[in-house]
C-alpha cells in the first residue's frame, strides 16, 4: 500500500501549485535548473541533492531530441529520460538494486522508492525538463492519487503530463517498473481504474 497520502486531480498546473502540491507536503526543496532533491526511503525519508552535470544535460538532451516529432515519440522520450534518470542516481544513492513497486513491506527503504518517492522525483525531472525548454508537446500536471481498497484498488501515486493540444492527461510511473527501465506511460484514466 503505497499512496498514504492523497495527491490532487492532475490538469494543467501553475508551478507554484506543483511546488504547493509536491514540494510543500513533503517539505522539500523544488528543483532549481541545475539539480533536484532526490527523494528515496518510503516517504521521501532519504533525500540526496544531485546537481546535473553539463553530461547529464547533455544526455537527456539527446534523449528528448528524439521526442521532438510528435507527442507520442516525446512521451516514449520522457520514459527513456526516466529510465536513464534511475540510472543516474541509482550507484550514487544506492537503488539500484531496487524492486518494482517496494513499500514498506519490503523492509529495504535505504535501497528502494515508494510511489510517493518515485511521483515527486519524477515530478522534479520533468519539470528540470520544461526549464530547459526540452517538452515541446507536453506540460507537467499536479499528481494523481488513485486508490479504493473497498474495490481491491491499493492506493497508488504518479506524476503526471497533460498534451498540450488535446489537455490528455499521462501517467509517468516509474514505480512499476523494474530498475532502469523506461517509465511506464498510459492514460490517466486508464492507470486511475489498474491495480
Amino acid at each position: 500500500m503505497c499512496g498514504a497520502l492523497a495527491a490532487p486531480q492532475g490538469a494543467p498546473a501553475s508551478y507554484d501549485a506543483i511546488v504547493r502540491d509536491v514540494y510543500q507536503r513533503q517539505s522539500v526543496y523544488p528543483p532549481t535548473a541545475t539539480g533536484m532533491t532526490v527523494c528515496y526511503g518510503f516517504g521521501c525519508r532519504r533525500r540526496h541533492v544531485i546537481d546535473f552535470e553539463g553530461a547529464d544535460r547533455k544526455a537527456l538532451g539527446a534523449i528528448l531530441a528524439a521526442g521532438k516529432a510528435s507527442p507520442e515519440a516525446e512521451r516514449a522520450a520522457v520514459a527513456k529520460a526516466i529510465g536513464w534518470f534511475d540510472r543516474r542516481v541509482g550507484p550514487v544513492i544506492g537503488t539500484s538494486r531496487r524492486v518494482v513497486r517496494a513499500d514498506f513491506r519490503h523492509r529495504d527503504d535505504a535501497h528502494n522508492f515508494d510511489c510517493h518517492d518515485t511521483s515527486t522525483n519524477v515530478t522534479s525531472l520533468l519539470l528540470l525538463l520544461a526549464k530547459w525548454n526540452l517538452l515541446r508537446h507536453h506540460t507537467v500536471g499536479e499528481t494523481r492519487f488513485r486508490g479504493n481498497l473497498l474495490f481491491g484498488q491499493t492506493p497508488h501515486n504518479t506524476a503526471v503530463l497533460i498534451a498540450t493540444g488535446t489537455g490528455q492527461a499521462w501517467s509517468i510511473d516509474m514505480w512499476t517498473t523494474k530498475y532502469g527501465a523506461p517509465a511506464e506511460v498510459m492514460p490517466i484514466e486508464r492507470w486511475l481504474k489498474e491495480n
